[in-house]
Formats: C-alpha cells, sequence, structure tokens
C-alpha cells in the first residue's frame, strides 16, 4: 500500500501529503484564508506589474527591481498552493516523486531569489541616497539586467543540491509527508540513510547564505541612515528616510517569520506539528500578499497611478 508505514522502496513513485496534520476535520475553513491570501497576491502583484509597464515614470531601477520582486512572490505562492487546495478541497494527496522534488525546488529557489532581490532593493536605495548624482549611470537597465541575472542563477544553483541530494537517498520507511507541500526537510526525514549533510547545507544556506544578505542589507542601511542624519532640516530626513520605508516593511516580512519558521522546525521539537506546517504556509503567503500593499501605500507615484486607473475606469 502506498500509505503505508513500513512499505519497501529505493524511491518512491508518489508522496502522500496529509496538509495540516491533526486539523484534517478543519482543512475547508483553513482554506478560506489560504485563498484570500493568494487572491490579494495575485491580485496586488498583476497590478503592480501592470501599472509599472504602463507608467514611463516608473521605468527606473527600484520599480524593475519591484517588478522582480512582484513575479519571484507570484510564482512562489502558486508553487504550493493549487496543491494544497486540491488536498483540502478534494483530498487529492498523492503527488508523483518528481512533480514533488520539482515544487521542492521552485520553493526553496523562489524563496531564495526574494532574499537576493531585496538586497539589490537595498543597493539601489544606497545608491539614490548616498550617491544619488550617480543613480541613474551607476544602475544603467543593464546593470539592473545583470543583477536580475545574479540573483537568478545564483538561487537556481544553491537550491539545486537539494533536489539532488533528496534524489539519491533511499526512501524504505515511508512516503507520507506530514505536510500541504514538498518542504525540504519534511522530505529529508523521510529517507532511511544518514542525511545529515543535506540538514547541515540547508543550514549552511540559511544561516550563511540569508545572513549574508542580511548583512549586505545592514550595510547599506548604516551607510543610509548616515547620510540622512547629515541632511540639514528634520522634514528633509523624514522625506528621505520616507523614500526607505516600503523596503524596510517588505524586509520584516520576508525575512523574521521565515527565520521562526525555519528554526521552529529545525529545533522546536515541543512545538505541535500542526503549528509548523501552518507557519510554513503563512511565511510563503503572506510576503506575496503584503508586498503589493506595502509598496502600494507607501509609493506615491503607484497611488497615484492606480487612483488614475480606477478614475478612468468610473468616468
Amino acid at each position: 500500500m502506498s500509505d503505508s508505514n513500513t512499505t519497501d522502496f529505493t524511491n518512491p513513485s508518489t508522496f502522500i501529503l496529509l496538509g495540516v496534520p491533526g486539523l484534517e476535520v478543519a482543512h475547508v475553513w483553513i482554506s478560506i484564508p489560504f485563498c484570500t491570501m493568494y487572491a490579494l497576491a495575485v491580485l496586488g502583484n498583476f497590478t503592480i506589474l501592470f501599472i509599472v509597464k504602463m507608467e514611463p515614470s516608473l521605468h527606473g531601477p527600484m520599480y524593475y527591481f519591484l517588478c522582480m520582486l512582484a513575479v519571484t512572490d507570484l510564482v512562489l505562492s502558486t508553487s504550493i498552493l493549487p496543491k494544497t487546495l486540491s488536498i483540502f478541497w478534494f483530498n487529492s494527496r498523492e503527488i508523483d516523486f518528481s512533480a514533488c522534488l520539482t515544487q521542492m525546488y521552485f520553493i526553496h529557489c523562489f524563496l531564495l531569489m526574494d532574499s537576493g532581490i531585496l538586497v539589490a532593493m537595498a543597493l539601489d536605495r544606497y545608491v539614490a541616497i548616498c550617491d544619488p548624482l550617480r543613480h541613474s549611470t551607476t544602475l544603467t537597465n543593464s546593470v539592473v539586467a545583470n543583477i536580475g541575472l545574479a540573483v537568478v542563477l545564483r538561487s537556481g544553483m544553491l537550491v539545486l543540491p537539494y533536489v539532488l541530494l533528496a534524489r539519491r537517498w533511499p526512501y524504505c520507511r515511508t512516503n507520507i509527508i506530514p505536510h500541504t507541500h514538498c518542504e525540504h526537510m519534511a522530505v529529508v526525514k523521510l529517507a532511511c540513510a544518514d542525511t545529515r549533510v543535506s540538514s547541515y547545507y540547508g543550514l549552511f544556506v540559511i544561516f550563511c547564505v540569508i545572513s549574508l544578505d542580511v548583512f549586505f542589507i545592514a550595510m547599506s542601511y548604516s551607510q543610509i541612515l548616515r547620510a540622512i542624519f547629515s541632511l540639514p532640516t528634520r522634514d528633509t530626513r523624514l522625506k528621505t528616510f520616507g523614500t526607505c520605508g516600503s523596503h524596510l516593511c517588505a524586509i520584516l516580512v520576508f525575512y523574521i517569520p521565515g527565520l521562526f519558521s525555519s528554526l521552529t522546525y529545525r529545533f522546536g521539537q515541543s512545538v505541535p506539528l500542526h503549528f509548523h506546517v501552518l507557519m510554513a504556509n503563512v511565511y510563503l503567503l503572506v510576503p506575496p500578499m503584503l508586498n503589493p500593499i506595502i509598496y502600494g501605500v507607501k509609493t506615491k507615484q503607484i497611488q497615484d497611478r492606480v487612483l488614475r486607473l480606477f478614475t478612468h475606469k468610473g468616468t
């Protein structure tokens, strides 16, 4: 039987996703906020992409990076929610082994892309505030494109070992994953081999790569704050700092829940399993939902374009 706890196979043809263990009777109710978050994420991020495309005044580095973030968030949330909803609504729990590894790759790859884009946006804010006269010549379209390409290649190469290692492990215990999606450590824990290399590599990516991104962001903002405090008037300082507000909110929304979710999954053995699963889903759905809202509320150019869009439709 495919859901036996003592199956004897090396590479299973399918995995069984349980959804939210212990809360199966509430799956339909849990799907409501998940659907709402996904709908807002799709609507908000497509709105950002449309507005930046249609408004020539927004064709600059900051908004190009914002479009990259929107695309990344759309792919990230779409990587998990359709399968999650099929579990919640139709009890469709089976997922092909290769499809599971593909989902794992997309989830972790685009999470790293999110982190890399936030670093690129910090660089943009640094140049715009600390060296504004050279902003247009430093961050040209080709430089922005190269930064985007570097973010994609870095993420793709760093996450590839996740899949290669997971594919080579023998799975002789069970093919049941107590999760809504194929999370890296949830899959690795099913292997009947010494998987410490996978665990250590995952920790390396979290604590070295992500920590390095946070370090670069912190260094950028230390220079930004130094430049802001050297400005002559309080109003000028507040106005300049306000241009960083949306980026700072996006940083907090991305890194704090992610760090909490990762640490509790690895070290919070006393935390109920359903809490781990819910936190992992919230972490993957909340930033894509909130980022366009944050930038829409805090960026006047986007606000004005949205208002004009709806005003024209109403007339």
